[in-house]
């Protein structure tokens, strides 16, 4: 039996593998555009975009950025510091271990985007391009001299196919059209991969502070943005220099840093959340940091089930809801069918525990099916649960839950004294109600990352990671999957239940419209599950960033009205398009999705071994 080959599928043997760029300018002077353009969009920051104050942010002053001009100054500032280091300069080369050329044509591309938005946004609100003040013009000009420079930068093209003349028009489109992808991804690949240099400890220490010190200044810069104009170039601007310090190879230098010191990098981080609330005036944002942590808590657990254990559970949520529900119904409330009131030691332990009891309940008959089917049986739990609680109303069913007005009046927190419900002074800061259980929040938070760090590291742990690459091979060897899962789907639903009940206290009242599957307001099953996968399964900072991004930029999309979940969504297909292992994925995982990229000398994992036949 012969196999026929087609054109379209053999590479193109007249191809031209000399270093080109993908706009036909020298090298030399390519260089220089992009230098030029970086110097210039710095300056321009600090002229008058608009005469008048009417766009938000004010950007009629000079010699001073104001809006999104901030944002056009640092993306110019990493451009040019890119372009420098691009010549080889020393001291600054060492600033892209993995290559600046790439790098540079992300940087570009941000100070551009930016740039380019402002301007259209400009024009669009105040009726015409001849709303535009002299440095506007000069940074749209100066952006995008940056980033053609930053496209002519030669490069290594890879390999493209020959386009059979026989083939139909769209079939010669098609190889077209992936020709012309190939080409464009491998300009913006990274020259090499990048070597972890070995510094004294102390440098890295200061190297991780510094990193942390700058990601609490980023979230709270756009956790702080007053106006949807600014929230969508900051996510613009964050996005491409997140990618442009990647190729870079300074986020991978960060990551080898921070593994090599896991305990201070986590006593900082945690350090770095604890000061987030004194940058604030007011509880405004506060609130939506505790809402961020309960959520973060609850994709921490579910990264068990999932991203350990390999468990695909779709009605997670519902252990939330028991916790709430639970702790709740002993925290005092007058719509409580239980005269109880618990202390907040008694109450947490009374939501935790029910969590874990319903957890081995569903458990226990269910972890013996697998995958899709353990997804639906999982899915219709948290639709069973969800209703249960809406006909527990003393008509449709036994009056427990108060039926579809939950429990309500939920009393504050009080731990040795402190009022949770009350302001406080702390270190001469007023930290109001939200504040206050951020706080509680961080700690509980606290405590499951170090479970979850236990319990991965541990035997137990190691048993969960052979049950999701390959269970059969698991039981082979001795390993008693059903008990193992049964283990991690507890453990999990424990966490939810933890961060069940602070989340009963923080929002007053627990309603089993909370607890739906998919709905436009986190936490809800879908979302717990997108910040999972998004954030990088497996790992501990993953949950917590995706669960971040998941919370935050829904609530800063409002503006959208109909179309948020369609943006959303079309933000989440195109990153699992580019990083399909997620924002900070584990090492497994991230080489089992670029097999092709593996660097001289790596590798690959078991899993990537048995799909090559190795």
């Amino acid at each position: 039996m012969t196999t026929q080959t087609t054109a379209a599928d053999t590479p193109n043997p007249q191809q031209n593998h000399t270093p080109t760029g993908l706009i036909p300018i020298p090298e030399g002077p390519a260089r220089a555009l992009a230098t030029g353009g970086g110097i210039l969009t710095i300056i321009s920051t600090f002229m008058a975009w608009t005469w008048t104050s009417a766009f938000p942010g004010d950007l009629t002053v000079y010699g001073y950025p104001g809006g999104l001009q901030v944002l056009v100054l640092i993306a110019g500032i990493l451009t040019t510091l890119l372009s420098l280091a691009s010549y080889g300069i020393k001291g600054i080369r060492t600033l892209t271990p993995g290559g600046a050329d790439a790098a540079l044509k992300y940087a570009s591309l941000a100070a551009f985007a930016t740039t380019w938005y402002t301007i259209i946004s400009i024009s669009y609100q105040l009726g015409g391009l001849a709303n535009l003040d002299p440095g506007g013009w000069v940074a749209a000009i100066a952006t995008l001299a940056s980033f053609t420079g930053a496209l002519a930068l030669p490069f290594e093209r890879p390999h493209t196919y020959a386009v059979d003349t026989e083939d139909t028009g769209s079939e010669q489109f098609k190889h077209r059209a992936r020709n012309a992808l190939t080409i464009f991804k491998g300009a913006f690949a990274a020259e090499a991969p990048p070597t972890p240099r070995k510094l004294p400890d102390y440098v890295e220490i200061l190297v991780i502070i510094a990193a942390l010190a700058v990601g609490l200044i980023v979230f709270t810069y756009g956790i702080g943005t007053e106006y949807d104009e600014l929230f969508i170039g900051f996510l613009v601007t964050v996005a491409f220099s997140f990618a442009a310090l990647s190729k870079a190879g300074l986020v991978a230098q960060v990551s080898t840093y921070t593994a090599r010191h896991r305990n201070i990098t986590l006593a900082g981080a945690f350090a770095a959340a604890a000061a987030f609330p004194f940058t604030q005036s007011d509880d405004q944002y506060a609130t939506i940091g505790v809402y961020i942590l309960i959520f973060a808590t609850v994709a921490l657990g579910l990264n068990i089930v999932v991203g350990l254990a390999g468990l695909l559970d779709l009605g997670y949520v519902a252990f939330l809801g028991v916790g709430a529900y639970a702790a709740s119904m002993v925290s005092g409330s007058p719509s409580s069918p239980f005269d109880v009131h618990l202390p907040f030691w008694g109450a947490i332990l009374v939501g935790a525990s029910a969590s874990l009891i319903f957890g081995v309940l569903i458990g226990a008959p269910t972890l013996r099916l697998r995958g899709d089917y353990l997804a639906i049986v999982t899915l219709g739990f948290g639709e069973i649960f969800r209703l249960v609680a809406m006909n527990s109303d003393g008509t449709s069913g036994p009056d427990i839950t108060n039926g579809s007005n939950g429990i309500s009046s939920i009393p504050n927190l009080k731990i040795l004294g402190f009022d949770f419900g009350l302001e406080h002074t702390i270190f001469g800061v007023t930290i109001g109600r939200f504040a206050n259980y951020f706080f509680l929040m961080l700690l509980i938070t606290f405590v499951v990352v170090l479970v979850f760090r236990r319990s991965e590291n541990s035997r137990i742990g190691r048993a969960w990671v052979a049950i999701r690459e390959d269970e059969t091979a698991a039981l082979a060897m001795g390993i008693n999957g059903f008990r193992v899962k049964l283990i991690a789907f507890a453990l999990g639903a424990t966490l939810a239940g933890l961060a069940g009940t602070v989340q009963a206290h923080v929002t007053y009242t627990v309603t089993p419209e909370q607890y739906q599957f998919a709905n436009t307001v986190p936490p809800n099953s879908a979302f717990l599950l997108a910040a999972v996968v998004l954030g990088g399964m497996g790992t501990i900072s993953g949950p917590l960033v995706g669960a971040a991004l998941l919370y935050l930029i829904p609530s800063k999309l409002s503006f959208l009205g109909d179309y948020q979940l369609f943006a959303f969504g079309l933000a989440l297909v195109l990153l699992m398009r580019f990083r399909p292992e997620g924002l900070i994925p584990n090492r497994r995982r991230q080489l089992e999705f670029h097999e092709a990229d593996l660097a001289p000398g790596d590798t690959p994992p078991p899993t990537v071994l048995s799909k090559t036949g190795a």
